[in-house]
């Protein structure tokens, strides 16, 4: 919607990963260090965790897009509460093997073979598992086991883990001693500090071909630091409702009253209430403190972590979608009434962007 009023190429904070929008941050770099790291060593495990939103999967997206210039074939599993054989056929499938009506024994056999196959050719072969927090610890064990896959030495098969926080607990816990020996690397993603903050607003919004338009007041990017706390998906949220504000009220301009009007209209979505908001609002002080001449706005900060504040935030992201829809029908209807009004009289509908909002 608000891509044109800004002139604006692409959707500058969409919550699905582009490589085009990745932010090289501290953290960021070095995890995908240690993903570049692991393809070249082509073996053992390499773990990646992180909190909900910090990037994971937008690192996924980086890697692969690495793979298209290294001799590797790789697939990706997105993981739930499945079992081990479960997981052993999305594995094949992933490949492009068989994996229906298929004995686990068959399975492993055909998995094993196809790895072979691809060293024969000169290829490595990579599974990169995400949300592995879900998978129970039979399933992991399994993972373990397709790493005994080798062949002149060499291991035929490479797994990259990623997961939440939960995960790093999963992996000290006891009975997977054999596991952790066979990881050689491992990093914790952590949210943005607030000079990464601006600077992540900035990167996107300039690949999106920002020129200046809008404008954001002093202490406004702090002021979303604050509201969410530095991680990338509640600032693409947050941003994303900022400039669907500055269209609707036709401002070329996002100052402190917008900030504020948007958080607090986030939070009443949510009931105000901390388990409502959790993975949007982040932990802490019940007051959004906006800084550099800017008022506080009342906001209440939630729990954060786990498969609810998954749940909670992609209600956030299909309620924010329904909004931009319902928006559009009603400024369709509005800009229709108001040509029908100008055609009967001398007044004449104002211009995007000169309205009282400005």
């Amino acid at each position: 919607m608000y891509e044109a009023f800004y002139n604006f190429t692409a959707k500058p904070f969409q919550l699905s990963p582009d490589p085009r929008f990745f932010f090289s941050s501290s953290g960021h770099k070095r995890a995908l260090a240690y993903l570049r790291y692991g393809l070249k060593q082509g073996e053992g495990f390499i773990i990646v965790t992180g909190n909900v939103g910090t990037g994971k999967s937008t690192l996924v997206s980086i890697l692969f897009k690495l793979l298209a210039k290294e001799n590797v074939v790789a697939t990706q599993v997105v993981t739930t509460q499945m079992g081990p054989d479960d997981l052993l056929r999305m594995v094949a499938a992933g490949f492009g093997l068989p994996y229906q009506r298929v004995t686990k024994a068959a399975l492993l056999k055909s998995i094993e073979e196809y790895c072979l196959a691809c060293q024969a050719e000169g290829k490595r072969v990579l599974l990169v598992v995400d949300e592995a927090q879900g998978l129970p610890p039979k399933a992991i064990e399994e993972l373990r086991m397709l790493s005994n896959f080798q062949s002149r030495g060499r291991s035929l098969l490479q797994s990259f883990l990623l997961g939440q926080r939960e995960f790093r607990q999963t992996m000290r816990s006891k009975g997977f001693e054999q596991l952790r020996q066979r990881v050689i690397a491992a990093y914790h993603l952590k949210p943005l500090d607030l000079q990464e903050t601006q600077d992540y607003i900035t990167h996107r919004l300039v690949t999106a071909g920002w020129s200046g338009d809008p404008e954001f007041a002093p202490g406004v990017f702090e002021g979303v630091y604050q509201f969410t706390e530095g991680v990338p998906r509640r600032i693409n949220t947050l941003c994303d409702r900022l400039l669907l504000y500055g269209y609707l009220e036709g401002l070329h301009a996002i100052d402190h009253k917008a900030l504020r009007s948007v958080t607090q209209d986030i939070i009443e979505e949510h009931g105000g209430a901390d388990d409502d908001v959790s993975g949007v609002v982040p932990e802490g002080a019940p007051e959004l403190r906006v800084p550099a001449g800017g008022d506080a706005s009342a906001g209440r900060r939630g729990n954060g972590g786990g498969a609810a504040q998954t749940e909670r935030l992609s209600a956030v992201e299909q309620s924010v979608a329904g909004l931009a829809t319902t928006l559009q029908k009603e400024m369709a209807l509005l800009r229709e009434a108001l040509l029908e009004q100008g055609r009967g009289g001398n007044k004449k509908p104002d211009e995007p962007g000169k309205g009282d909002g400005q």
